[in-house]
């Protein structure tokens, strides 16, 4: 599946998650009500997904956790607002695995649009 296709089975599901839930809980509480639309929905995905680091010779394996990962695309806030520097981590992340495409989606908005930033790498 390509990576727009997944983000968008991805943001529908997080709209759903946001339509029952409403802004205003932790970030474990959305990622595990995500997890759960997602695989009513059968669309595959990991959560708390080491990503290792190579750092002069040796790998360090525990250095980074990425909070979910679907078929390639993949990061749930729910912070007050996205800032610069997780749109960075993101994108470090991407680097670090190949990826393509990840998306930080922000639970705590009233809009849930708003609080969906995609981050590429090398699209």
């Amino acid at each position: 599946m390509r990576a727009n296709e997944v983000a968008r089975l991805v943001i529908g599901a997080a709209i759903e998650v946001h339509r029952k839930l409403g802004p205003g809980l932790l970030e474990s509480a959305y990622v595990a009500c995500l997890r759960r639309e997602l695989c009513l929905g059968g669309v595959e995905h990991e959560s708390e997904v080491p990503i290792s680091l190579e750092y002069k010779g040796e790998v360090v394996t525990t250095a980074y956790r990425a909070d979910l990962l679907v078929e390639r695309v993949g990061r749930t806030q729910g912070r007050r607002q996205l800032t610069r520097g997780q749109k960075a981590q993101l994108l470090t992340y991407l680097r670090m695995t190949g990826r393509k495409l990840g998306l930080l989606i922000n639970f705590n908005e009233v809009l849930l649009k708003d609080g969906i930033s995609r981050v590429v790498n090398g699209l």
